[in-house]
């Protein structure tokens, strides 16, 4: 049987806790994970964890919980990423703030289309590209050390693969968050959330993240994630030559200034059921875009929600961007009619993932020596 069809079978209370709510505010300081494991016997102790855990069989009595430290803890997480619950265990980096980041797309010749992809997948910038359901059908993230050296690698493209490149970095963020409760039968993503925090976050192009030599290397040090340790910010310190409590400061630092999103357990929520998403495109008069944005970024059931440029040019006049992840088809595309019905009264169009030609994370010490050479 596959993780996907399985992954609930050995969930017990412990795990339900830390899948759902240890995908972000995991512990800055030098034994993170005895002071989770306090937290999840208090948790549990108290019979609540916001419904987290409500439907998730509990192996043993919850006195047994007295038993609980950080070792356990530890390799819980261990197991659930062995098993693909988890795809990693460390920060959610930001790449719009530490360096220049744009969301392009082309339209490929169907008869020409694999060979499209080839070259832009060459480009070690390029982290994300995805065949979407529309005239212009490959989407791909570029984030370079700067917004010279990202223009650069678009020019390149267009002129290696003859295709315009029509090029929509985010003006604005309204939220962006792919953290969400799994363990659950939400038809949609955080759908048993309440509310959303939202705020209109301006994204400069020219952002280079301004980051010291200790900042620098830390990034480059946890990009591909923290060492499954006890101590895990103590070993990053050591393969950086640097001190414990610089580098719990530097993670502070850069957590506070957006470098870093979150810290935490990142789910893979293609394993725990949520296969489902779409982007939807929407043409929002300039006058409203800020309110609209607000109020639909605050939406439980909208993971991300920003602003990119029109390009009236290239006939592009979208404006909105929303996505909506599910567990089924069906719900996802409820939700978008509630969303057209309700919020967004305005033209629209649907762009379905159909294909990913190339998924991975941005490469830090790539970014920060494009910064260095371009600075």
């Amino acid at each position: 049987m596959s993780v996907e069809a399985d992954w609930r079978a050995g969930i017990d209370a412990v795990d339900a806790v830390l899948i759902d709510e240890y995908q972000s505010g995991f512990p800055v300081e030098p034994n993170p994970f005895e002071r989770v494991a306090r937290e999840i016997v208090a948790t549990l102790s108290e019979g609540s964890s916001d419904g987290a855990v409500d439907d998730a069989p509990i192996d043993g009595d919850v006195t047994s919980l007295g038993s609980l430290d950080g070792d356990a803890v530890l390799e819980r997480v261990r197991t659930l990423r062995e098993q693909g619950v988890f795809r990693r265990f460390g920060a959610v980096l930001n790449p719009p703030v530490i360096g220049s980041s744009t969301l392009a797309a082309v339209q490929a010749p169907e008869d020409r289309f694999e060979e499209v992809a080839e070259v832009i997948n060459g480009y070690r910038q390029v982290n994300h590209n995805y065949r979407r359901d529309h005239e212009w059908n490959q989407w791909f993230v570029v984030t370079a050390g700067s917004r010279e050296r990202r223009d650069a690698i678009l020019a390149e493209i267009e002129e290696r693969t003859g295709c315009t490149v029509l090029n929509l970095p985010m003006l604005t963020d309204y939220y962006i968050d792919l953290e969400f409760p799994v363990v659950n039968d939400d038809r949609f993503a955080r759908e048993s959330v309440e509310s959303t925090t939202v705020s209109a976050t301006r994204i400069s192009e020219e952002a280079r993240g301004n980051l010291t030599p200790l900042e620098a290397a830390l990034l480059i040090e946890i990009q591909d994630g923290f060492p499954l340790t006890a101590t895990p910010y103590a070993d990053i310190a050591d393969a950086i030559d640097a001190d414990l409590d610089e580098t719990l400061a530097a993670v502070d630092r850069l957590l506070a200034d957006g470098c870093i999103k979150r810290i935490g357990c990142v789910v893979n929520h293609v394993v725990t059921g949520f296969r489902n998403n779409c982007m939807v495109v929407w043409n929002v008069p300039d006058d409203e875009l800020d309110a609209r944005g607000e109020s639909v970024g605050s939406l439980p059931y909208v993971t991300l929600c920003y602003h990119r440029p029109r390009r009236p040019e290239q006939e592009w006049e979208y404006n909105l961007f929303t996505m909506i992840h599910g567990r089924e088809a069906e719900a996802v595309d409820a939700k978008i009619d509630e969303l057209a019905a309700e919020y967004l009264p305005f033209q629209h169009e649907r762009l379905y993932s159909t294909e990913t030609l190339k998924q991975t994370g941005a490469r830090y010490d790539e970014l920060v020596a494009d910064a260095e050479d371009d600075a």
